[in-house]
């Protein structure tokens, strides 16, 4: 059974219809929240990085994305305990918990790795999947829940915690020459 699921996952993912259904995945989450801004959002918020989980698990790399997931959201959070009360913290539509955006750190994260993994060498849906993301970020500007620097700061978490220390980085290599094993 795990056999069947892990020859699915690879077929979906790795195969030479992934672009047709990652970038399908992410039109019909657009699509079935017919044109509600915050839906589209916190949808695609779920959407990129679960499509991402699935290209990553077909990599034999699901365990490393979901902890890469797992200290991007830590950090999100983290952060907006820590600022508290802040003005840098402060929603536009008032409250506290702004800095950065998770849904726009989330969504980029997924994205992140689809482009560069799953999706590279397909300029159409690396293109839809950006704009997914893009989506994501701007929604929670329309909506009021950040402003437009706590949504760059939730991008550059994003992209931060999917690009630093990946295979083959110089960060990736440098910590493991510190901790002694190089």
């Amino acid at each position: 059974m795990q056999n069947a699921a892990l020859r699915l996952l690879k077929y979906l993912f790795l195969g030479s219809l992934r672009g047709l259904l990652i970038s399908g995945a992410i039109i019909a989450v657009v699509l079935l929240t017919a044109g509600r801004v915050e839906k589209t959002g916190d949808r695609l918020q779920i959407a990129l990085p679960m499509l991402a989980l699935g290209c990553a698990a077909a990599n034999g790399e699901g365990v490393e994305y979901g902890l890469r997931y797992l200290v991007m959201f830590g950090l999100a959070h983290g952060t907006k305990g820590a600022l508290g009360d802040t003005s840098i913290n402060q929603r536009p539509h008032g409250g506290t918990g702004g800095m950065p955006s998770a849904h726009t750190s989330t969504a980029v994260l997924g994205t992140s790795r689809l482009v560069s993994d799953c999706l590279a060498g397909n300029a159409l849906a690396q293109s839809v999947a950006i704009l997914g993301a893009g989506l994501v970020g701007g929604s929670r500007i329309v909506v009021g829940a950040h402003d437009l620097w706590q949504v760059l700061a939730g991008v550059v978490l994003g992209l931060g915690c999917d690009r630093l220390a990946r295979r083959g980085s110089r960060l990736r290599r440098w910590i493991a020459k510190f901790l002694g094993r190089a």
